[in-house]
């Protein structure tokens, strides 16, 4: 079921329970090595997050890199990191391009820009979740629609109930690709301002427990409000000032460890630490400053396998 309307969203909720009943974190994860990083001037079109004027060091870009899938594979989850290409400059974010769901199912999404058209395409991701992983393909065709998966998606994977944010990275023949692909049994469609480009920058959900959501990036209020009161007294509400240091694209790696740039988590009060420690998460900060230039964060450059 797609929901658009707030109300919609508050009545179907209240009126049906949304339990967690399956996996609410990764099993695994995957990333990309920034080799041939740089910041994208067709992605910049419609990305107000990136640091055009500053100039990219990559080697400090790898090792950061290396450096937080070292962190994720110390708290369990084990890390398959594939190559980069100055071909596909955006690829250190994979999770737009490539996603899985539940019942060994893999995404491939839509882009909008041509260089990140091209990451859809590589064989070497196809050939791990078909040929190594034994997953079933679903693939959003670029002609029919434009979907970039956990970039605009943000799911409760645990309780098969998604967050769609409507920029232009995402089309209404998207939005049903999404629902449809990452088998979700209810998604709540809204509208993002015209500044924001990615959903994931916006919210996060933790674990199913709890989420993390700016408000002030809604078109509606009452948009947000309704995510808040679905997460009713575990939701975190973040400024414009916090979201811009990507507070919101935070990610739970597992039930109680969740991570954050390091960047976000300095921003982050000592009583929106406390809130979170208290609702059960361990924090982790993780360097990632030199990625975070081209307008992405941590939760960007962690493909989840589930």
């Amino acid at each position: 079921m797609i929901i658009k309307n707030a109300a919609d969203f508050i009545q179907q909720t209240a009126s049906q329970n949304y339990p967690i009943k399956q996996a609410p974190t990764m099993k695994a994860a995957f990333m990309v090595s920034p080799v041939g990083f740089t910041l994208d001037t067709q992605t910049a079109q419609d990305n107000q997050y990136m640091q055009m004027e500053q100039a990219v060091d990559p080697t400090r870009a790898l090792v950061q890199q290396m450096n937080l899938a070292k962190r994720i594979s110390d708290c369990g989850i084990p890390v398959s990191t594939f190559p980069g290409s100055p071909e596909t400059p955006d690829a250190v974010f994979p999770n737009n391009a490539f996603a899985t769901a539940h019942n060994k199912r893999y995404i491939i999404g839509s882009m909008r820009y041509a260089n990140r058209q091209k990451e859809t395409q590589r064989k070497d991701i196809r050939v791990f979740f078909d040929d190594v992983l034994g997953y079933d393909k679903y693939e959003i065709e670029h002609d029919k629609a434009v979907a970039e998966l956990t970039g605009v998606l943000v799911p409760d994977r645990g309780r098969a109930v998604g967050f769609v944010g409507m920029t232009e990275r995402v089309d209404e023949a998207g939005v049903a690709a999404l629902h449809e692909g990452f088998q979700l049994d209810l998604l709540f469609q809204f509208e993002l301002k015209p500044t924001e480009y990615h959903t994931n920058v916006v919210m996060a959900c933790l674990a199913g427990e709890a989420c993390v959501v700016c408000p002030d990036s809604f078109v509606q209020q009452q948009d947000a409000d309704a995510i808040a009161d679905f997460y009713k007294g575990r939701t975190l509400e973040i400024s414009d000032a916090e979201k811009q240091a990507f507070i919101g694209n935070c990610i739970s790696i597992t039930k109680e460890d969740v991570f954050f740039s390091q960047k976000a988590l300095d921003t982050l009060s000592s009583q929106a630490c406390a809130q979170l420690e208290n609702w059960g998460f361990k924090l982790h900060g993780v360097d990632v400053s030199e990625l975070e230039k081209a307008g992405g964060s941590l939760r960007c450059m962690v493909g989840e396998i589930f």
